[in-house]
């Protein structure tokens, strides 16, 4: 039996969920290229990769207010001058893809559940506009369902973009999954009533993921079957 089968009572789940950066690929090297390039344009030295490690998973809004801000906390913003940010960081990141790359174990997960015809989603903080090129750039596959961080009003971790995907599969919160690395995927998850595994390789802020309390951590994707 897999770890997968016995997170649920030796069965399958009906729908698996994905968490993207962090969990399927590490896009820290092409977004912090974006910060810096951004950062750049305002006479600002670059962040580097891992300032930017530590600063991403709440979506491209927050990353961009962390960089002007250099640190995590980002409350003395100012707004007008983060959406003038914002954009160039978008536009910025609109390019080159090449430095991300996939994690090990995810294509052997990917595989085994689509040949398994289980329903699967990426339910991502990244803008929405991002997500389907860059799964077909890193040769991922489709997905059934994409929720960015600007699909819905709410984004992670509210439970909102793993109900939506659940609702649209008819899927029960008993039989459904949610794959993330982060603090947000564990709350989200467990909003939404799910069970969760998290990845102990993704990005959680510099905190250990174990510390969240997920149903499972595993070093690899491909442990899971």
């Amino acid at each position: 039996m897999t770890a997968l089968q016995r997170l649920f009572d030796g069965g399958l789940p009906q729908l698996v969920m994905f968490d993207l950066d962090g969990t399927l690929v590490d896009s820290v090297p092409d977004l912090a290229a974006a910060v810096d390039q951004m950062l750049m344009l305002r006479g600002r030295p670059p962040a580097g990769i891992e300032r930017v490690r530590n600063w991403v998973g709440n979506g491209a809004l927050v990353l961009v207010r962390r960089a002007l801000a250099g640190s995590i906390e980002h409350a003395a913003v100012d707004e007008a001058e983060a959406q003038a940010a914002l954009a160039d960081f978008m536009h910025a990141y609109s390019g080159d893809h090449s430095a991300t790359s996939v994690y090990p174990g995810v294509p052997a997960l990917l595989n085994w559940l689509r040949a398994r015809d289980i329903p699967l989603a990426v339910v991502t903080n990244k803008p929405e506009r991002f997500v389907a090129p860059l799964l077909e750039e890193k040769g991922l596959g489709a997905f059934d369902w994409i929720i960015g961080g600007d699909t819905l009003p709410l984004k992670k971790p509210d439970p909102a973009g793993l109900l939506h995907v659940m609702a649209s599969a008819g899927a029960t919160a008993e039989r459904s999954l949610f794959v993330g690395d982060s603090r947000n995927d564990v709350l989200a998850a467990q909003a939404a009533g799910v069970r969760v595994v998290a990845v102990s390789y993704g990005y959680n802020h510099g905190r250990p993921v174990a510390m969240e309390n997920p149903d499972l951590l595993v070093d690899s994707l491909d442990a899971l079957i």
